[in-house]
C-alpha cells in the first residue's frame, strides 16, 4: 500500500480514480473489475470532474519542485522529472482523444493509433512549459468526456500492451490512474528532498 498523505487528499475529489489506483497493487485483473464497476453507463461527466481534480494535484506537486527537481530521476527508466510529468500529461491527452473518437464512430480502420508505453517527454521542459501541457491536457479530457458521454460501455479499438482492450469508459478513467503513478513519484521524490517531512 503506498504511503498516505496525498492521495488522500485526492480522494474526496476522484473516489474512483483511487479506489482503481489503489486496486494496482493487487493485480491488473483487480484494476480491470475496478475500471469495470465505476466507468459505467452515464459516468463520463463525473470522471470528467474527478479528472480536474486529478490535474489540481499534478499541478500543486508540479508547483512544489525546483528547476534542480526537474532534472532530478523521475522514478521511471532513466527519466528525469521533466520527461516523466511530460509523459504523463501526453498520456492524458492522446488516449483521452482516441478513445472520444472511437465512441463518435471516428476511429480509423486504416493506420488506426497505437499506444506505445513508455514514451518520454523532453528533458529540458521548464516548469512553465508543463504547466502549459498540463492545461492542454485538461481541455483534450473535458473534450472527450463530452464526446464519450453516453458512450461510456461501447468497446474501443485502442490495445494497451499493457492494459489490453478496454471500454470508453473505462479508458477515461484509466486515465487518472496513470496520473496517480506518476503523483506517486513526485511526491516521493518532494519528500525525500524535504528529509521525510513533505
Amino acid at each position: 500500500m503506498p504511503p498516505p498523505g496525498w492521495w488522500e487528499a485526492l480522494q474526496p475529489r476522484a473516489p474512483d480514480v483511487v479506489a482503481a489506483w489503489l486496486a494496482c497493487d493487487d493485480s491488473l485483473l483487480a484494476l480491470r473489475r475496478e475500471l469495470r464497476a465505476r466507468a459505467g453507463a452515464g459516468t463520463a461527466a463525473a470522471i470528467a470532474a474527478q479528472q480536474e481534480a486529478v490535474a489540481d494535484a499534478l499541478a500543486e506537486a508540479l508547483n512544489a519542485t525546483t528547476d534542480e527537481q526537474l532534472l532530478a530521476a523521475g522514478g521511471e527508466e532513466d527519466w528525469n522529472v521533466a520527461q516523466a510529468f511530460a509523459h504523463t500529461t501526453a498520456a492524458r491527452r492522446f488516449l483521452g482523444t482516441w478513445a472520444a473518437l472511437d465512441a463518435g464512430g471516428e476511429w480509423p480502420t486504416e493506420r488506426a493509433p497505437k499506444v506505445t508505453p513508455s514514451v518520454p517527454g523532453p528533458p529540458d521542459a521548464s516548469l512553465e512549459r508543463l504547466l502549459t501541457l498540463l492545461d492542454k491536457s485538461r481541455v483534450a479530457i473535458r473534450e472527450a468526456a463530452e464526446r464519450i458521454e453516453g458512450h461510456e460501455l461501447q468497446r474501443c479499438g485502442m490495445d494497451h500492451p499493457l492494459v489490453g482492450r478496454l471500454r470508453c469508459g473505462e479508458w477515461l478513467l484509466f486515465l487518472g490512474i496513470h496520473d496517480c503513478m506518476h503523483l506517486e513519484q513526485l511526491h516521493r521524490l518532494l519528500e525525500t528532498d524535504a528529509g521525510g517531512d513533505a
